[in-house]
């Protein structure tokens, strides 16, 4: 059975001879990459693709009580499809957050519970948290009210072997300070480099200030295809690679072609040449 625990390493690694980047990195998708939101199918096709991981969507709330993926069939048959390819449940996607935002809506937490109790059935290490949209963290009470709500939250996480990610448009000046006053082991980073490129952060500095300890994962993406757009992977790579990060990053791609298995072959074939440079 794979575990939680074997997805994440943390022991730093330092730059190899002739620059090469990030050599313990590990590429997996959102299985909404392929247009597979919440379903088990995308595994085999992450696998068919040679991607090492999938993020499992866990849908939004019909009714306002239950999440979709609460249903114990629906997860039996993601962990299933896991161990059927050997791909990894690397973490998953609470979307309920860009309704109910943890700023300012009481039934937040509820839903961050119940996504810290599917991500444990799934055996995946991460949770990822979204403040997007109307949910953005935008001023300093609204990040201290977050900070607050999350001190309550990471001990449960903690015990379920669970890491709440911070995923924002905030500043990494900001999500320092947010992790660092959450002070948990189970409340990181969760660093986009397509945000925070477009927000118009320096991400490869962003990267090094932050450091290996308070990330937990990232997501790559671009307005295009990777490397033809305005966020720059190489020198991202190598200050990933700088702070001796060894877990996953998630692609978050679109498909400019209409071919998906196509568009996210050829992301993934350039990171992997990038990574061997």
């Amino acid at each position: 059975m794979l575990t939680r625990r074997t997805f994440l390493g943390t022991a730093a690694v330092a730059a190899t001879a002739r620059g090469a980047v990030a050599p313990k990195l590990k590429i997996g998708a959102m299985d909404g990459v392929f247009h597979l939101s919440g379903k088990p199918e995308s595994v085999a096709l992450a696998k068919q693709l040679g991607l090492e991981a999938v993020q499992v969507t866990i849908g939004t709330s019909a009714e306002g009580k239950t999440l979709p993926l609460e249903d114990r069939a629906r997860q039996k048959a993601w962990v299933a499809a896991s161990i059927k390819h050997g791909i990894p449940l690397d973490s998953t996607y609470l979307d309920m957050l860009h309704r109910d935002c943890l700023k300012n809506n009481d039934n937040a937490p509820m839903w961050i519970r119940k996504g810290i109790a599917i991500t444990k059935n799934l055996n995946a290490p991460v949770l990822m948290l979204v403040f997007f949209g109307k949910c953005q963290v935008l001023e300093r009470p609204e990040l201290e009210r977050v900070i607050d709500l999350s001190k309550e939250l990471a001990p449960e996480a903690e015990r379920a072997g669970v890491i709440l990610g911070f995923e924002n448009t905030s500043s990494g000046a900001d999500n320092r300070y947010a992790v660092d006053k959450v002070n948990s082991k189970a409340f990181k980073m969760w660093y986009d480099v397509g945000n925070s490129t477009f927000s118009g952060y320096e991400v490869a500095q962003e990267i090094r200030d932050l450091g290996r300890d308070r990330i937990c994962m990232f997501h790559f993406k671009d307005k295009g295809y990777l490397g033809e757009g305005n966020v720059n992977m190489p020198e991202i790579l190598r200050a990933i690679d700088a702070i001796g990060f060894e877990g996953y990053a998630n692609l978050e791609t679109t498909s400019p072609s209409g071919d998906v298995e196509a568009d996210t072959k050829r992301n993934l074939d350039y990171l992997r040449k990038l990574m061997q440079a």
